[in-house]
């Protein structure tokens, strides 16, 4: 098939790869324009764009869609098919409109739940056994198009959003290569979203890395779970400032936020048990395990995690 594809972060690179494995002819790929990064504010290329160079695709990167010249251009290219995953950009109704086999979007979640930009971390969040992808037609409202095919997978009970994030899309990619494949057969039916069902996953703010100890110990643990990668769970121990990035429940009881050296293990009391946090980070510091952190900083006495 003839397609544009659509894309920006990390999580659509195993799609556009996917896309070129089967032999489809890519031919434009629009992604989000350079952003500088770094001390030096370099502008940086999306990973989308840097796969597409690689394979000497051309590649669009407009500050918009909804520019008329813009929506000409693409217009030229032609498409039989758009895909679209992750590409952070809504598509007007003439973009949605312009291909014949329409426009079909990868999305990390089991829709109609988590509908939005952040679909992996609000499932790790909110404790969820269960997540998966959805390939969808896509339609003029947030991910409100009909769907396709889905594809389950377990979420494990220390697995954190990035570790989440490696496997789906992953298992995105599959999946699309799968729908693609059906549909030149025409063998798949639309399947109109349930809106009773429908919940929302908006972008996660830098406000949401403080912890508050008074919850379960469960709720705590999805949330330092939920928030690794960015923008990490953090807190203040001894006066100095940590990142959360692991840890596991264990059996426990006191004040909430009292800290303890457990054998050598750093243990945070919760509303309910207790957390064993097995990696932190100090601010400018390297990454590291709870025992290797009390070996440097041993507790004062009534220490407190704020």
């Amino acid at each position: 098939m003839r397609i544009v594809f659509m894309g920006t972060p990390d999580f659509a690179v195993p799609s556009l790869q996917a896309l070129i494995d089967q032999g489809h002819e890519i031919c434009g790929v629009y992604t989000q324009p350079d952003k500088p990064k770094g001390r030096g504010h370099k502008l940086l290329p999306p990973p989308v764009k840097e796969l597409a160079l690689q394979n000497g695709l051309p590649v669009y990167q407009p500050l918009t869609l909804r520019d008329e010249a813009v929506q000409e251009e693409l217009a030229r290219l032609a498409p039989e098919l758009i895909v679209v995953v992750a590409y952070g950009k809504l598509l007007p109704p003439r973009i949605l409109e312009l291909p014949e086999l329409g426009c079909v979007n990868v999305h990390g979640s089991l829709l109609p739940k988590y509908r939005g930009a952040a679909p992996i971390q609000w499932a790790v969040l909110n404790g969820d056994a269960v997540t998966g992808v959805t390939t969808m037609y896509m339609a003029e409202g947030m991910d409100s198009g009909d769907i396709l095919q889905r594809a389950e997978t377990e979420i494990g009970p220390e697995e954190t959003a990035g570790e989440l994030f490696d496997r789906l899309k992953i298992l995105g990619a599959k999946l699309l290569t799968d729908t693609l494949e059906q549909l030149q057969q025409g063998g798949l039916t639309r399947v109109c979203q349930d809106e009773s069902q429908v919940t929302l996953a908006p972008m996660l703010k830098k406000e949401m890395s403080a912890l508050d100890w008074t919850m379960p110990a469960q709720q705590v643990h999805d949330r330092i779970r939920g928030l690794n990668p960015w923008p990490c769970a953090a807190a203040v121990l001894d006066g100095k400032r940590l990142k959360l990035l692991g840890s596991r429940v264990v059996e426990h009881s006191g004040e909430p936020g009292t800290v303890w050296d457990l054998a050598g293990e750093l243990v945070v009391c919760c509303g309910q048990n207790a957390l064993r946090i097995t990696e932190l980070q100090t601010e400018k510091g390297k990454k590291m395990g709870g025992k290797e952190y009390l070996l440097g900083h041993p507790l004062s006495a009534g220490a407190v995690m704020e």
